[in-house]
């Protein structure tokens, strides 16, 4: 195992602090734990959380911010943050408007963060819940029951922070951000696998001439191993079961081409120039699309294309202003 690292037990705690020393203009970690809030604590509106475990960067840290996020709470690599210091995220950014929580379909995950819920409503804070589950390759997996929420996500937090953003209710916050997750989906491929430093050895092994399908964000294997194709060809797979998913028919989208970490740009933007054409050649109108690594697995080789169905409402949100170390608008 080659990476650039101290002690293994400390790769994320380190991570954190770096995180920190390059952008304490805009984000703080709490004392309790690896909790990264705004400066710029809201007033008066919702406050939006999420968390999951590291290895995804930039998500979730680079999320929070102004039009985004209030908090991220970080795990270990690919583990479940604690119960305990999601509720001390809870409780930092809570006004009296309540906190949405939104977690990925993870099984430990869901269950941590509903016991944080369970201690905040106990101290007087409204909070609510939508999980995401924007993976169309499994139905379920060694960690959900259902789908998998992976790169779709990330738009789900740009919608529910912008609605928060004009002090809509928890209601409605929560009813647009579930409306986003109706609509996006998600697939994903890889060629080589992520590293646990913990671990010390890769999740899986492909030949040279091999591909991973429909694989996760926790370096699992895919669904199904395949003989290496082109980028066009593997784009059109991905695309295919997507399409199959929801009717995209004379509807507008939003495109994100999203790099498990290994990919470099280049090959990001050439899959990105063959999904384009393929989807303007379906009638589907592409309204923006966001190409780079927004959801990784650590240094995995691969991509993940994601579809988000929008109508006017989701449009604007999405335009709306952010203000994050890693998305801008």
């Amino acid at each position: 195992m080659k990476k650039f690292i101290n002690k293994v037990e400390n790769v994320e705690n380190e991570m954190i602090q770096g995180l920190i020393k390059a952008h304490s203009d805009k984000i703080r970690k709490l004392e309790c734990g690896n909790v990264l809030v705004r400066n710029n604590k809201k007033e008066g509106k919702v406050a939006i959380i999420t968390g999951g475990g590291s290895g995804h960067e930039p998500s979730f840290g680079g999320y929070v911010g102004t039009g985004m996020l209030d908090a991220a709470v970080a795990g270990a690599i690919y583990t479940s943050p604690a119960a305990d210091i999601i509720y001390e995220g809870i409780k930092a950014v809570s006004a009296d408007k309540g906190v949405l929580m939104i977690p990925m379909n993870d099984t430990g995950d869901i269950m941590n963060f509903e016991m944080a819920a369970e201690m905040a409503d106990m101290d007087g804070i409204s909070t609510a819940m939508v999980v995401t589950n924007d993976d169309v390759a499994v139905d379920n997996s060694l960690y959900t029951v259902g789908r998998r929420g992976v790169a779709g996500t990330v738009l789900v937090h740009k919608i529910a922070g912008a609605m928060a953003e004009t002090g809509a209710s928890l209601e409605e916050v929560k009813a647009v951000a579930q409306k986003a997750i109706d609509n996006v989906r998600t697939m994903g491929v890889a060629i080589n696998p992520s590293t646990i430093p913990s671990a010390g050895k890769p999740g899986f092994e492909l030949a040279d001439n091999e591909m991973e399908v429909g694989i996760g964000i926790h370096g699992e294997p895919g669904v199904y191993r395949d003989t290496l194709k082109s980028a066009d060809e593997i784009a059109d797979v991905l695309l295919d079961k997507i399409l199959s998913d929801i009717d995209y028919s004379n509807s507008e989208v939003a495109v994100m081409v999203n790099g498990s970490g290994g990919t470099p740009l280049m090959e990001l933007y050439l899959i990105n120039n063959h999904v384009y054409d393929a989807l303007t050649e379906k009638g589907i109108k592409i309204y923006k699309t966001l190409v780079g690594n927004y959801m990784t697995s650590i240094e995995q080789e691969g991509f993940s294309v994601t579809l988000l169905k929008l109508d006017e409402q989701l449009k604007t949100l999405l335009d709306a202003p952010a203000d994050t170390i890693a998305y801008k608008a």
